[in-house]
């Protein structure tokens, strides 16, 4: 039986880089509802909801379906020799089931608060071409960035896909006739890292040996997250 040890460095840097991610989570979170409801023109109590329920769900996901694949790895044969057991190590072909699960709070809530902010939209094709285009961009920028992490998910860096998401949707958002840069913003922010990260990358399901792959759960959480809630405060501020 084996002794597993997790070693946490306790270097300066380490405790800074520590330091630094938590007062910016904290400015986020407690800047989220002002940016629902400034940015994004939402009723408060639609703007609170969304946001507790976005962090609440993260860790809520829901079975979609199974994908079966084939791989090779350490297998055991199990032999009884005068009531004794052994297993005999060898290395064959294995069938690994892999649970496709879709998260709450990572792409459910998004997807609802995107379909919201359509229908606050005007129903017009200029506006509707500047959000596909905005998505298109952001899914290929996003999927570019992320990272198969064997065993964990698929991993997408927190700051640069919000920072790329503001400036593509402002200067999309310039071209006549001009529109709300902070929609187009959240809703292709949002997308395009769900897209990006988790739905150009299914065919790479194998690669990850995980028993379970979240729709916008683990690492892609915090990029989806983060894209569209610093995406529309960026947007916010450069405009």
């Amino acid at each position: 039986m084996g002794v597993s040890v997790v070693y946490r460095p306790t270097t300066w840097s380490y405790i800074a880089t520590l330091l630094l991610i938590t007062i910016t989570l904290t400015i986020i979170s407690l800047s989220s509802i002002q940016v629902f409801t400034e940015g994004l023109m939402m009723p408060p109590q639609i703007a609170i909801i969304a946001f507790y329920i976005s962090l609440l769900g993260s860790a809520i996901n829901i079975p979609l379906t199974y994908i079966k694949t084939v791989e090779y790895g350490l297998c055991y044969q199990e032999i009884n020799i005068f009531g004794i057991r052994w297993f005999l190590p060898s290395i064959g072909l294995r069938e690994r089931k892999t649970l496709i699960a879709i998260n709450l709070g990572g792409a459910i809530i998004p997807l609802a608060i995107s379909t919201y902010i359509l229908t606050r939209l005007p129903q017009t094709v200029n506006v509707y071409m500047k959000i596909a285009i905005a998505t298109i961009i952001i899914s290929i920028t996003v999927n570019k960035l992320s990272r198969i992490i064997p065993g964990f998910g698929i991993a997408v860096p927190g700051f640069i896909p919000p920072l790329i998401t503001a400036l593509t949707s402002i200067a999309i958002s310039m071209i006549p006739p001009k529109c709300n840069p902070a929609f187009i913003a959240y809703i292709s922010g949002t997308l395009g890292t769900l897209i990006g990260a988790d739905l150009m990358n299914m065919n790479r399901i194998p690669e990850l040996g995980a028993s379970m792959v979240s729709i916008g759960g683990a690492g892609t959480f915090d990029g989806i997250y983060l894209t569209g809630i610093v995406a529309v405060a960026l947007t916010l501020m450069l405009i």
